[in-house]
């Protein structure tokens, strides 16, 4: 996993505090979120096969709330041409730098990948085939998340697809409770102590708000993409995709 750093930040017992994506989260996040959600290493890779049969020539991929670049790297490695341009999207700095760091390491050649740090609620974008939004939308406040995700639409070509992965609820909430407490089980299986788990959990209450997969289709639709369904799913995880 690169240069991250274990993850150890809710090892100790820490005042309650919000999550933020900050210099301590950005240097062990790889550990972080492949230890945190189950099929992470699967739905990276899977995303780079997505966009390789999306992608068309002269247009654009944003990969919106990029952290460390991982599924924009997965894109730039899988597509077959280069006649593309990916923007790599996300609000932390921190996030921002060490993908700019492991970008100056990588020899020359491939598709433009551009970074910048910036807001995905007001980013201008347009003429995009492929659109990413892994793990990122359940961040963004809900009443703000139909306009982000009408503002895609709008800025998609025909046939674009929509890829967003996101936590997820369940409607039924004995089925719900069954599967927080597997993944629970699945972080302790990583190596996260119960109190780790449970901090964390703290820190992200109000700051993660999930969904239901039915919510997040509804939002899709009503924003004007033509189908949308679930193209992976472990425990409460799952990646959908939404076509213009």
């Amino acid at each position: 996993m690169g240069n991250s750093k274990k993850d150890t930040l809710f090892a100790g017992s820490l005042v309650p505090v919000q999550f933020v994506f900050d210099e301590r989260v950005a240097e062990c996040f790889e550990d972080m979120i492949n230890r945190s959600v189950p099929g992470y290493a699967t739905i990276i890779s899977m995303i780079g096969v997505l966009a390789q049969q999306y992608c068309k020539r002269g247009s654009r991929v944003y990969d919106l709330g990029c952290s460390l670049g991982a599924a924009s790297l997965a894109i730039h490695a899988q597509v077959g041409h280069e006649d593309y341009r990916i923007i790599a999207v996300d609000n932390s700095p921190a996030m921002i730098r060490r993908l700019q760091e492991r970008l100056a390491g990588k020899p020359p050649g491939g598709a433009p990948l551009e970074t910048r740090c910036a807001d995905i609620l007001t980013l201008p974008m347009a003429e995009a085939s492929v659109v990413v939004l892994n793990f990122t939308l359940q961040f963004i406040p809900v009443e703000q998340r139909e306009a982000l995700l009408t503002r895609i639409y709008e800025a998609m070509q025909p046939g674009g697809v929509l890829i967003l992965s996101e936590k997820i609820l369940f409607p039924d909430p004995e089925l719900n409770q069954l599967f927080i407490d597997i993944y629970h089980r699945f972080k302790e299986e990583m190596g996260y102590s119960r109190l780790e788990i449970s901090q964390k959990r703290t820190a992200l209450e109000n700051v993660l708000i999930p969904e239901t997969i039915e919510v997040h289709r509804h939002r899709a639709m009503a924003a004007g993409f033509r189908n949308f369904d679930v193209w992976f799913q472990c425990f409460n995880f799952a990646s959908m995709v939404a076509f213009k």
